[in-house]
């Protein structure tokens, strides 16, 4: 293996969305660093079978309008 061509390798603190924390090894930041997750397994929709629409700039307005006469509105 070539030296001095892989990153360093240390230990981290992640800190989920509820404040609970782990810790691992990573490339990320540098020794002893936080990282602060906005969107974890106990949030994110794909594992907890919530799902929200959301309207970022009206785009879902904007969608809704064009398509309205197709039929796609839930009664």
């Amino acid at each position: 293996m070539k030296k001095e061509i892989h990153p360093d390798y240390h230990e981290i603190t992640v800190v989920l969305t509820d404040g609970s924390e782990f810790q691992t090894r990573s490339t990320y930041g540098s020794a002893g660093d936080t990282l602060r997750l906005d969107i974890d397994p106990k949030t994110h929709p794909a594992w907890t079978g919530v799902h929200r629409l959301v309207d970022t700039g009206g785009q879902l307005a904007k969608f809704k309008k064009r398509f309205q006469g197709l039929g796609l509105e839930k009664e």
